[in-house]
């Protein structure tokens, strides 16, 4: 079975690292159509556009989506973030964000593996708010936090099936309903319902702030953690630094009801200071293209990629060199 695949390239070190990680999925034997997207910082630049339209509703046919990251310092922070990231994971429906962190022996935390379970597009994350007297002495900002019981309870669902699968079958809701009395009893109250469904998993819970000491300290605490938007971008931060550094952190934007394509993506940024160099470590970006593959049914496929890069502390060079080397071994 052929899979269609668009490739979003992007700005910086975007297009090297999904160069390296399409050698790997070439390695595998997947057979799969390319489709090619100019979508980033670059032809905002050029043409003022960030997601025509005519472009989504081709986004909409795909399989997948492979991404390899946006963003230039010469447009200015929130555009393309909202435009085009944001924009994708609203139209799309990516209502589950997926981030392993599995750190390896050459990390100070050796035998990490857990999953963080962010809900992406609710939260503070949804745009509800605006100014009042923008630019005077009295100006006001509001920005809201959008949480539904729909919106909630197919994340919470989520996340207890994936823990369900899991060997320690481990599942922390992480909030801070000490404070957000509103949103973090919605939040509460729909873990423990679908919780009754699923008695075969152990169940916790951490305020955010006990959750970030505990990710330093004993990371090995979690297995997998269900949060909302905010405190999953923070928390997933946290934990690619100790699961092997940022180049090693992997995503899927994932609508497992699959009424559209999900989008996979390593979560570094652009890193505009070192593009074309070669010092990027493309290995986040094959991590997600390994995700892709598994979301896409490549079972097989999916499992040689993950093996292989856990075994890769070895693997040294310059983005391509590593991609290549990786492919190799597949």
């Amino acid at each position: 079975m052929s899979h269609r695949i668009g490739i979003i390239g992007g700005d910086g070190i975007g297009p090297e690292v999904l160069a390296a990680a399409l050698d790997v999925v070439d390695a595998t034997g997947v057979d799969y159509e390319r489709i090619d997207y100019d979508l980033g910082g670059t032809r905002f630049l050029a043409t003022g556009e960030i997601l025509p339209d005519s472009v989504l509703d081709e986004l909409r046919g795909l399989d997948a989506i492979l991404l390899g990251a946006v963003g230039t310092p010469a447009v200015a922070p929130g555009i393309l973030e909202r435009g085009l990231l944001l924009k994708m994971r609203f139209a799309l429906d990516l209502y589950v964000n997926h981030r392993p962190f599995l750190a390896g022996p050459s990390t100070l935390n050796d035998g990490v593996d857990m999953v963080v379970v962010r809900e992406n597009t609710e939260g503070t994350y949804a745009g509800e708010g605006g100014f009042l007297r923008k630019d005077t002495p009295h100006e006001i900002a509001t920005q809201g936090s959008v949480n539904t019981r729909m919106g909630v309870e197919r994340c919470v669902r989520y996340a207890f099936d994936l823990a369900r699968g899991r060997a320690a079958k481990q599942l922390h809701l992480v909030h801070k309903t000490n404070v957000l009395t509103f949103a973090g009893d919605l939040w509460q109250r729909t873990f423990d319902v679908v919780a009754a469904e699923y008695p075969d998993v152990t169940t916790g819970y951490d305020h955010v702030d006990a959750a970030c000491i505990h990710f330093v300290q004993r990371p090995e605490k979690y297995d997998v953690i269900i949060t909302d938007n905010l405190f999953g971008d923070i928390l997933t931060d946290l934990g690619g630094a100790i699961g092997g550094g940022i180049g090693r952190a992997a995503s899927g934007n994932l609508n497992p009801a699959r009424t559209g394509p999900s989008l996979f993506e390593p979560v570094h940024g652009s890193a505009p200071d070192i593009a074309g160099t070669g010092a990027a470590d493309p290995r986040a970006a094959i991590i997600s293209a390994g995700m892709m593959l598994e979301f896409l049914g490549e079972t097989a496929a999916a499992k040689r990629v993950h093996e292989v890069i856990a075994s890769s502390d070895d693997v040294s060079g310059t983005t391509a060199e590593i991609g290549t080397q990786i492919a190799e071994r597949i």
